[in-house]
């Protein structure tokens, strides 16, 4: 698989901010997101590698792993395990020499870093290069765990919102997961023992689950709360009154007070998100008024508000 640079998918730059990742990420999903771009393959591939990229580069360890590694990041901590666990056999490295810093190292030279079908002992080509047979005989004594595996899965606001099951495939295994409701962007879930199986009858590794919550048309979503804004007829901002709202459970009938102004706000208690396992409890709505300026006026229209500046 080519080497897929993630700053420049983002079209930011290696010193760019979490914060300024959030935004280009958000920018790009919404332009490229399936709803709106059914019919274009290459929309639904650049929707894809937007995703990766802001997998991988709004977590702080996973970034750090991309900056120093490169194109090798996601064996870093595979490789650092088992330099760990080299160093606890080897009393820190005393008798093969002191591991350093994985930066030290030429990775060009190793392949790609897969584990080797030969190697009985569990531990990749690039530490069978660096140790011998010596690795290899001692690991025999200790069971190594499996592979962690990362999987994503993507949510509507809507399902966010709500507690239910859905099937994973993962390797060729259908896994059962229970989503609670107010899962965030960008969350992970463990699910211990999920992962790939370990040579010797060591134990499994576990399986990370990265929720992905696309963009919505409706609402903003800052944490619990939800934001959105809605059209004010000029007479109900001059005279108050009421106005429909739609929140994720239906429309509701908010009171307007009079005089409000274009971009004022008001706040429904209890009708954002549901807070993270604790369901009884939800976050706010933020409403923002868009006062609706009328382009056209009939005759009687226009005669009333010519009377109201005579007034004024």
């Amino acid at each position: 698989m080519a080497f897929i640079d993630y700053y420049k998918v983002l079209g930011l730059d290696r010193s760019a901010t979490q914060v300024d990742i959030r935004k280009a990420y958000r920018r790009l999903a919404k332009q490229y997101h399936p709803d709106i771009n059914a019919n274009d393959p290459r929309a639904q591939e650049r929707f894809q590698e937007i995703n990766e990229a802001n997998e991988v580069l709004s977590d702080p360890e996973k970034r750090k792993r991309y900056d120093e590694y490169g194109e090798h990041w996601t064996h870093a901590e595979e490789y650092e395990a088992q330099r760990r666990q080299y160093e606890q056999q080897y009393g820190g490295g005393q008798q093969y020499g002191d591991f350093g810093s994985f930066g030290g190292f030429d990775f060009g030279g190793f392949g790609d870093f897969t584990r080797s079908e030969g190697n009985t002992g569990g531990f990749s080509d690039f530490f069978e290069q660096l140790f011998g047979g010596a690795g290899r005989r001692s690991t025999r004594q200790q069971p190594l765990r499996g592979t962690d595996f990362e999987a994503e899965l993507h949510l509507t606001l809507h399902d966010a919102a709500e507690t239910h099951k859905q099937v994973l495939n993962v390797n060729g295994k259908s896994i059962r997961v229970t989503i609670p409701a107010g899962v965030a962007d960008g969350q992970r879930l463990k699910l211990r023992g999920h992962g790939g199986e370990a040579p010797q009858g060591g134990t499994r590794g576990d399986l990370y689950i990265t929720f992905r919550i696309a963009p919505d048309n409706t609402f903003t979503r800052s944490g619990d709360d939800l934001y959105i804004r809605t059209a004010l007829p000029l007479t109900t901002a001059v005279l108050g009154g009421e106005v429909n709202v739609p929140t994720l459970t239906g429309d509701v009938r908010m009171k307007v007070g009079a005089g409000t102004q274009p971009g004022g706000k008001m706040r429904l208690r209890g009708k954002g998100m549901p807070k993270y396992k604790k369901e009884t409890e939800r976050g706010d709505l933020i409403v923002t008024f868009d006062v609706h300026i009328p382009e056209t006026l009939t005759d009687e229209q226009r005669a009333l508000y010519m009377r109201l500046q005579q007034l004024g």
